[in-house]
Formats: C-alpha cells, sequence, structure tokens
C-alpha cells in the first residue's frame, strides 16, 4: 500500500512539475529568430535578444489563466489528498481530490487547445511549437490518469 501512495504522489507531483514548467519557460514556439511563450516575445536581432510582452490579445490571456489555474488546482488537490489521507474514513474514496486534479488536467487542455487554434495568426508560420507547448499536452493525460486514479483509489488503515 505505500508503494501505491509513493507511486501516486510521484505520478502527481511530475504532473505538477510540468505545469509549473510549461506555464513558465519561455518556449512555446521556437523559429530561427526567436521564441515567444505565454508571457513575452524575444526575437534575436544583431543587437543581442529582444523581449517584448506578450500580445493583449483576449484568447492569449485565456490561455494563461486556465494554465495557472491548472497549476493552483493541481497544488490544491495535492493538498487535499494529504488532509483526506488522515481524515478520511476508511473505505472512503477521494472524489474531491480526483475532482480537482480532472479539473487541473482540463484546464492545461483548453490552454493548449486555444493555444494551438490561436497561434497562427500571431506566431510567424515558419515557427514551430516549443517543448513547453509539448510538457503542457504531456501533463495533461498525467493529470486527468491521477485525478482517475484518485477517484478509484480507496482509504485502508
Amino acid at each position: 500500500m505505500l508503494i501505491l501512495l509513493l507511486g501516486i504522489i510521484f505520478l502527481h507531483v511530475a504532473a505538477l512539475v510540468l505545469l509549473f514548467v510549461s506555464t513558465i519557460v519561455s518556449e512555446w514556439t521556437t523559429g530561427e529568430v526567436g521564441t515567444s511563450d505565454l508571457w513575452k516575445n524575444c526575437t534575436l536581432d544583431n543587437i543581442g535578444h529582444i523581449c517584448n510582452a506578450a500580445s493583449t490579445g483576449e484568447w492569449i490571456q485565456v490561455v494563461q489563466a486556465v494554465m495557472i489555474l491548472s497549476i493552483i488546482f493541481s497544488f490544491l488537490s495535492l493538498i487535499l489528498f494529504f488532509c483526506q489521507l488522515f481524515t478520511l474514513q476508511k473505505g472512503g474514496r477521494f472524489f474531491l481530490t480526483g475532482a480537482f486534479q480532472i479539473l487541473a488536467g482540463l484546464f492545461v487542455m483548453s490552454g493548449a487547445i486555444i493555444y494551438t487554434v490561436m497561434s497562427p495568426g500571431w506566431v510567424p508560420e515558419k515557427d514551430t511549437f516549443g517543448y513547453s507547448y509539448i510538457l503542457a499536452w504531456v501533463a495533461f493525460p498525467l493529470a486527468v490518469i491521477s485525478g482517475l486514479i484518485y477517484i478509484i483509489l480507496r482509504k485502508r488503515e
């Protein structure tokens, strides 16, 4: 049982770390002359790197908001898991923890989908998606799977 709990916690923390990295690091799209992400656009000029704040369009603000919400819900889910681990009665299920983690997964999926659909009008066509974007997509199934595991999991003594 202890190994199972450690595995679940490891899966949850891995998803949370991926959410943090994908939200913070500036590699959502990369190209020959620069990178762009949720917060800033950087280009390489003959002077050096020039970074400007991200567009103030509504869609990028929505992506910023849902990515932050995914981190908050995943973190709250981890705290709820530890609280329920010590307060839940024997045989009880971790429904609230699982629901929060599944919501975190749905938020990151929504942010990645919005970025996928809306970025072609904002990012040059020859740019490609970067590793932060890919990490966001990897965090989505990890968060949903860990949420489903929490819902299925029963507390034992």
